[in-house]
């Protein structure tokens, strides 16, 4: 049975297809497939302590990588750990195939303690799925779950455990073509370019691919030959940034703000992004933010390909047209105590070349985009779909698409604590990841969100309940001393000196660092 049962033939299919890592966190019902992995050396597995690190590190190696990776994750509980950070993933248009092992066919029957309903703990996250019903037909299963996913979507392929253990003679299945992204109409250019050369304010509204590179200079050529406001979405999938890449502003996350953009605009275009919605509902405020009376032009989803669609467009309508780079640029490395300012003053002072930005700082990181812009050449990736306990994770996912080049991690301190045990993963992997763990004792996020839904207005007896909720301190959190207990190196700086040595020592250094800044809260 060695080499010829299920697990080898789905594990080999898999790379055949073109995913050779997988992010696992196994149990009893997947060892047949942990065995497997000594015959496919080309697998190359990732054990993470907590399946929520196994799906936010597949999410952000697709980014990175431009291809699908696997996680291995155990029954519908382990699949539930992972569903947070699948919604990211979902939200990105992520390409992630899920391998959740689940008991054998004939054991269902008797309801063991980890039995569940996996298609339903996996049906809102996932694009397509599938429960694999015999060793022979499970290589198939796998090429046909990759090339879901390669299409932009979560695929979820259930593998019970004695599909895995049987014999098979089927062998490796060849890769299956993935539906090709959708393109432009061209009835949908025709119209957006008709709104933009009218002269009525519009609005051009962009995400997906079309924050590469590429897909910024084509929006901004659109926008400087037209006046159109151009704006990204909020969390981008992946974002170049910095010195020779087009600066662009981000649609805001309060309500309030984000209404500013867009006010008086009478055309939105939409390439490669949703219509913007507000993150939650306020009291008086809308949660559509398309102005009234605005008109919407979609050209293509998501999932499409929107940096094409720009391109068409800019050839359209700003031919002659350059694009207008950001010059570079980096802020005077400052003095004194650590702030929310001075911090992001260092990051983009000392931010390296080809570094891979992971921000999940908050409100810790307000400054992050002017600090930044005009750094070295970099990359961004954000929480899309805003579930927190995402960048440490992430970072993992990053660091191994790209091993070459310097991911830095700007983490929260109370996001960090949902899946702190990544920094395990970190040291393991010696990963080249340096996190900048922002501790400022406080869900800050919330605190403005207290005052944003108008709830500050009802709390009474002094708030001391309410406060409490929001409140990381007592007993205070040591990140250095927990980063230290799982192999990662940590330093704790108070001071922007301090904060600049403690980064210039992680650069010169090779594999993961953890900088614990000690900030005040941007909201008290």
């Amino acid at each position: 049975m060695n080499g010829s049962n299920g697990a080898h033939a789905l594990i080999s299919s898999l790379v055949a297809s073109g995913v050779d890592v997988c992010f696992a966190n196994p149990g009893t019902s997947e060892m047949h497939f942990v065995a497997a992995l000594d015959g496919v050396p080309e697998m190359r597995a990732v054990l993470t302590l907590f399946e929520g690190v196994a799906t936010g590190a597949a999410d952000a190696y697709n980014r990175m990588a431009g291809r699908p990776a696997a996680t291995l994750l155990h029954l519908g509980p382990g699949m539930a750990n992972g569903l947070a950070n699948l919604h990211n993933a979902r939200r990105a248009d992520s390409s992630v195939v899920n391998v959740v092992g689940d008991h054998a066919t004939y054991h269902a029957k008797y309801d063991a303690p980890l039995q569940s309903d996996i298609a339903a703990v996996a049906g809102w996250a996932s694009g397509w799925q599938r429960h694999s019903g015999s060793a022979h037909d499970v290589g198939a299963d796998a090429a046909a779950a990759v090339a879901a996913a390669r299409a932009g979507t979560i695929a979820t392929l259930v593998l019970p455990a004695d599909v895995s253990w049987d014999s098979t003679d089927a062998g490796t299945a060849e890769p299956v073509t993935p539906t090709p992204r959708p393109t432009a109409h061209p009835d949908a250019i025709t119209s957006a370019a008709e709104a933009l050369s009218s002269g009525e304010p519009c609005v051009l509204f962009i995400g997906g691919d079309a924050a590469l590179a590429d897909g910024l200079a084509a929006a901004d050529r659109i926008a400087a030959a037209t006046g159109a406001k151009l704006l990204l979405e909020n969390f981008p999938t992946r974002m170049e940034r910095g010195a020779g890449v087009v600066a662009v502003d981000r649609l805001a996350y309060l309500v309030d703000a984000a209404l500013h953009q867009l006010s008086g605009a009478e055309h939105l275009v939409l390439v490669g992004a949703r219509s913007p919605v507000a993150f939650f509902a306020y009291p008086d405020k809308p949660g559509d933010l398309v102005p009234p009376g605005c008109r919407v032009h979609e050209v293509v989803g998501r999932t499409g390909l929107a940096a094409a669609a720009l391109e068409e467009l800019a050839d359209l309508l700003a031919p002659e047209t350059q694009p207008r780079l950001a010059p570079a640029a980096r802020p005077e490395l400052p003095t004194g105590p650590l702030t929310v300012e001075t911090a992001t003053a260092v990051v983009g002072a000392l931010l390296p070349e080809g570094a891979i930005v992971i921000d999940e700082s908050l409100t810790s990181g307000a400054g992050l985009p002017a600090a930044t812009a005009g750094a070295p050449r970099h990359d961004l990736l954000c929480a899309t779909g805003g579930a927190i306990g995402w960048g440490l994770p992430a970072a993992v996912g990053a660091a191994v698409a790209c091993p070459d080049r310097p991911v830095w991690c700007l983490q929260a301190d109370g996001s960090a604590m949902y899946t702190i045990s990544a920094l395990w993963t970190h040291a393991r992997e010696n990963l080249d990841i340096t996190t900048v763990l922002y501790n400022n004792s406080a869900y800050a996020i919330l605190r403005l969100e207290l005052l944003q839904v108008g709830a500050a207005g009802f709390v009474t007896n002094d708030g001391k309940a309410a406060r409490a909720l929001l409140d990381l301190g007592g007993p205070q959190l040591d990140f250095v001393s927990i980063a230290t207990g799982m192999g990662v190196p940590a330093v704790r700086v108070d001071t922007a000196e301090a904060f600049a040595d403690a980064l210039r020592t992680a650069a010169a250094e090779p594999g993961p660092h953890l900088i614990e800044a000690m900030v005040p809260a941007l909201v008290p």
